[in-house]
């Protein structure tokens, strides 16, 4: 039983990663096929508002602080910037590249926000010590990667041909295919670059909220509700028709009920339970086990092709997420900073998209 306790917050991540690598194959075949993201973003985040409503309202339903004009401000800022930006870039760059070379990105979250955060002092780094060296050497190796992953897209591993048809493609049909392919990824990129810029910075404005009002489950609800908004108008005012928000297919309705129920409430439920147990620096070494089982999904069931520049530029940022890591866990055991306030939950309520 004792064993059980202590491997039980290890099966509970393994499983969340598990639901975003499903969710997130899901969400890359919907959008292949026409989903607008817009719509994607809106249902998701209603179902999720839902889904963690009755929890907030049974766990904090006494307890929670009183909610001011200023902290909803907040709140209307952070799912801004940490739910509706996020998941549309996010979005755009799945559908740009593929779901591997977009969760790769996602992995660099942790680094983007410690890099973030040292201007505004709520990150130091002592490079006198181990701890210090290793965060500035982790950082450096996952900015290597993302330019790795960004820039050189390499050879095709695998036989791409009996997939896409390239045997038949001649000449400078070949070519023109070529750029064309190469100009989606360097905009899929910029994309994810922006999501994750996105993300990361929420987290300073995440800490803030923390402070302010201390009721995760309430704010989280909020937050969801405030994003259902948002996304909800802005399809509203780019769609010329009502048409769009008729699905129509039973694997899209199947894909927007697990992403919004499965994907954003439960597993933010699960994350907060593993977050409590074994903190920030636990639930986030997980983090690159999405991308591996995503990447089995694509290669072996979508047929997708994968690239040299993506397994290479993901080794690289892997390598210097677990460097950073390692060293914020020692300054965290021996005092040096404090536990950090942009990494409360190096997930956040908003799980990954």
């Amino acid at each position: 039983m004792g064993c059980w306790q202590e491997w039980k917050p290890v099966v509970a991540m393994l499983m969340v990663n598990v639901v975003f690598a499903a969710m997130n194959t899901l969400i890359k075949k919907v959008i292949d096929d026409g989903l607008n993201q817009l719509v994607l973003i809106t249902v998701r985040q209603l179902l999720a508002t839902l889904f963690v409503a009755p929890v907030a309202y049974f766990r904090e339903g006494k307890t929670r602080p009183k909610m001011t004009a200023k902290i909803f401000v907040y709140l209307f800022f952070s799912a801004l910037l940490g739910s509706s930006l996020t998941q549309y870039l996010f979005f755009v760059g799945l559908e740009y590249t593929s779901a591997t070379f977009s969760c790769a990105f996602l992995n660099m979250v942790p680094v983007f926000t410690f890099l973030i955060a040292i201007p505004f002092r709520l990150e130091r780094v002592n490079v006198r010590s181990k701890s210090g060296i290793a965060k500035v050497i982790g950082s450096a190796v996952c900015l290597a990667g993302a330019m790795l992953l960004a820039f050189y897209q390499g050879i095709a591993l695998g036989n791409a041909s009996s997939h896409h048809g390239a045997e038949s493609i001649k000449g400078q049909a070949a070519h023109v295919l070529n750029n064309t392919t190469r100009s989606r990824w360097m905009m899929g990129s910029i994309a994810l670059f922006g999501g994750t810029f996105c993300w990361s910075s929420w987290f300073l404005l995440q800490s803030k909220i923390g402070k302010k009002y201390p009721a995760l489950y309430t704010s989280t609800t909020v937050i969801f509700f405030l994003s259902f908004l948002q996304a909800g108008a802005l399809t509203i005012a780019t769609q010329r028709s009502v048409g769009f928000l008729i699905l129509r297919r039973k694997f899209e309705i199947f894909t927007l009920i697990f992403a919004g129920l499965v994907g954003s409430g439960f597993s933010f439920v699960v994350m907060s339970w593993c977050v409590e147990k074994r903190g920030p620096v636990f639930t986030s070494a997980f983090s690159p086990v999405t991308q591996t089982i995503v990447a089995g999904i694509d290669v072996t069931i979508l047929h997708e092709q994968l690239y040299l520049g993506s397994v290479l530029g993901s080794a690289l940022v892997i390598a210097g997420l677990y460097c950073l890591l390692w060293g914020k866990s020692k300054d965290i055991q021996i005092g040096e900073s404090k536990p950090s306030e942009v990494n409360d939950e190096i997930h956040g309520p908003l799980p990954r998209a």
